[in-house]
Order: C-alpha cells, then structure tokens, then sequence
C-alpha cells in the first residue's frame, strides 16, 4: 500500500511540474549566427525550419543565417506534429558545453 501510494504522489507531482508556467528571464529574438554567439544561459527566441534529425531529441534547425543543433525533448512538442517545410518559432536557453552550441528548447511553436 505504501508503495501505491508513493507512485501516485510521485505521478502526481510529475504531471503538476510538467505544467508549471511561470517567468523565464529576458528572452531575445535573434537569427541563428546571432544566437550562436551569446554566452551561456542565455534565453532566446529563433525562427526556421527543422531540416534534419540528430538524434531521439536533438534536430538541425535552419534559418536565413545558418544553421544549429537544437534539443527538444518530446515533452515540449505537445500535439505539434511537423516537418521540414514548417516555420518554426523555438524559445529556449543557449547550453554551452566544450566546444559545442546548442539551443535547449523551452517551447515550439508552429508559424506557418
């Protein structure tokens, strides 16, 4: 019983946090070269396409201006069901890790 109960609660909490909203810092609009040059956690907001799969959660995103690797973890799609012809609006933080630039996404939204 006690056992039960712990998942539920643990369940519980889970689908509450998955949730949560809330305030996340200033977030700028820029275009891939621009954002592959702000300094770690830094919170922004880019447009493009999708155009290949890296990995279960990691894509090359494109824009006018380059491109860059983006993780979306499946949670974050919601419903979203795309392909590399969508423009896409991703908001997340630039993750700096040895020599490698990515944009950890925060939320997907579909333009056109």
């Amino acid at each position: 019983m006690k056992k039960f109960l712990s998942v539920i609660l643990f369940l519980t909490f889970s689908i509450l946090t998955a949730n949560a909203g809330g305030f996340n810092g200033q977030t700028q609009k820029a275009s891939i070269v621009e954002a592959l040059k702000l300094p770690n956690d830094s919170y922004v907001t880019v447009q493009g396409n999708i155009i290949k799969r890296l990995s279960s959660d990691t894509y090359m995103f494109k824009d006018n201006s380059g491109t860059m690797t983006v993780e979306i973890d499946n949670t974050k799609w919601g419903a979203l069901v795309v392909n590399e012809k969508d423009t896409l609006e991703l908001t997340g933080e630039i993750e700096r890790k040895f020599n490698q630039v990515q944009l950890e996404v925060d939320s997907v939204k579909k333009i056109k």
